[in-house]
């Protein structure tokens, strides 16, 4: 029964801090953060950037020219924008940026990406951003006809490698594979089994 209570205790809490309830406003964003894979969601960062005159961080987005180019069309200098390709995921975006966030004493940041990722992105960065002080502003990319929800179950287990990462430093998926997969073998099919 304790365990249990424990337990809901900490769901609410993580519910909370992932829905913006218990931190503090910020004032004024200090940049913008926009999450790769999708077009859109650099085009309307970098007219978010050139408008509101905010330093702009791509992480995993499209190549270094298009990128450059597309920067350039929206009157951003070159300097104003930084692009980054050490993420291979959703926690990734945040794992490997949120501690040259913290060195910068950047505190609050507008996030944008597609309106589909948008609830896995708040919760993932909520939880690694957070636990640098760094407060996230959700911007929504509408992703119209080409949208695919995304179900609880990979938003909730991101966010659980996110704590995981908040608590141990390492990403738990990369570790499991690293350790289990030895043990498992080659992948493919087994030659013997024919």
């Amino acid at each position: 029964m304790r365990r249990l209570l424990v337990a809901a205790l900490l769901a609410g809490a993580l519910v909370l801090v992932t829905r913006g309830l218990l931190l503090p406003s910020l004032g004024r964003p200090q940049m913008i953060l926009v999450l790769g894979g999708d077009i859109e969601r650099e085009k309307l960062a970098g007219r978010l950037a050139h408008r509101d005159g905010l330093p702009l961080l791509v992480s995993g987005g499209s190549n270094p020219e298009y990128a450059q180019w597309l920067f350039s069309q929206e009157g951003l200098d070159h300097r104003q924008f930084r692009l980054d390709y050490r993420a291979r995921d959703t926690l990734g975006n945040f794992t490997t940026v949120v501690d040259d966030l913290q060195r910068l004493g950047i505190q609050h940041v507008l996030l944008v990406t597609s309106s589909d990722h948008m609830d896995r992105a708040l919760l993932v960065g909520r939880i690694v951003a957070g636990s640098r002080g760094i407060h996230l502003t959700p911007v929504a990319v509408p992703c119209g006809e080409s949208c695919r929800p995304e179900g609880r179950r990979k938003v909730w287990g991101d966010g659980l490698r996110a704590a995981a990462w908040v608590v141990t430093g390492r990403d738990l998926r990369s570790w499991a594979a690293g350790r289990l997969a030895p043990a498992l073998g080659p992948a493919g099919p087994d030659p013997a089994a024919h």
